[in-house]
């Protein structure tokens, strides 16, 4: 079964960095992969999106800051964090799917998720 597996959270001050790792440890064979945080009290929301050819895409709010990348050979995802704010503060979950995007319909498999906190 598919099995995706987050690290790399933690707390940090404010303009620190983090980055994040999802592990696929079943090495399935997946189209596109993404990052979704969740504040608490707020919607999930998509964070960044990466599909088989390489071609990423970033919310507004993370632009400039946020890079994701994977290594196929590792079955690896990453999203390194720069300049982080505390309004980047939630559950980071790695996700996995056909159609991938910045929403959750394009997305089937998810992961349990990692902590950051951001701190002022």
């Amino acid at each position: 079964q598919v099995q995706l597996v987050e690290s790399g959270g933690g707390s940090v001050q404010a303009g620190g960095s983090l980055r994040l790792s999802c592990a696929e440890a079943s090495g399935y064979a997946y189209n596109s992969m993404g990052w979704f945080r969740q504040a608490p009290g707020k919607e999930r929301e998509g964070v960044a999106g990466i599909d088989s050819d390489g071609y990423t895409m970033y919310a507004d709010s993370v632009k400039g800051r946020f890079t994701i990348s994977k290594d196929n050979a590792k079955n690896t995802l990453y999203l390194q964090m720069d300049s982080l704010k505390p309004e980047d503060s939630g559950m980071y979950y790695c996700a996995a799917g056909r159609d991938g995007g910045l929403t959750r319909y394009g997305y089937v498999y998810w992961g349990q998720g990692t902590q950051v906190t951001v701190s002022s």
